[in-house]
């Protein structure tokens, strides 16, 4: 892959039931994750997801994407959660390598990744970027 380079790595829906799943591994069970009522009486239409269950989930779909890396290790995302995921939304995300850098380690490099996810409607809904070091 080249600088510019765009992948698209495809859909995945954000199921109520990946929403729990996701509280009882993490602990994390606020209410507006878990009930639709307590999401509406903070204005939301019905529960919504963790931003971290969708970074996570779009994370998997880089790993799954017909275009692979040869990843050896995560450096480090910042991140951005710009509007919120409910519970049923599918979220389209895709990646563009914004820059390949060498190591002094002559058979590794570290690419910058932009990642970009929009749910049914076209919203963004999560930006940011991901240092990846990967194998040349």
């Amino acid at each position: 892959m080249t600088d510019g380079d765009r992948v698209d790595l495809g859909l995945v829906e954000v199921t109520p039931l990946l929403i729990d799943r996701f509280a009882e591994l993490t602990g994390d069970r606020f209410e507006i994750h878990m009930d639709d009522a307590a999401a509406q009486a903070h204005g939301f239409e019905r529960r919504i997801a963790h931003g971290l269950l969708v970074l996570s989930l779009i994370d998997g779909l880089k790993n799954q994407a017909d275009a692979q890396f040869e990843a050896l290790a995560s450096l480090g995302w910042d991140w951005r959660f710009t509007a919120p995921v409910l519970a049923g939304d599918t979220i389209k995300a895709d990646l563009v390598v914004l820059e390949k850098r060498e190591t002094t380690k002559p058979d590794r490099g570290i690419l910058d990744l932009q990642f970009d996810a929009r749910n049914q409607k076209g919203d963004l809904v999560q930006q940011g970027t991901n240092k990846l070091l990967v194998y040349r």
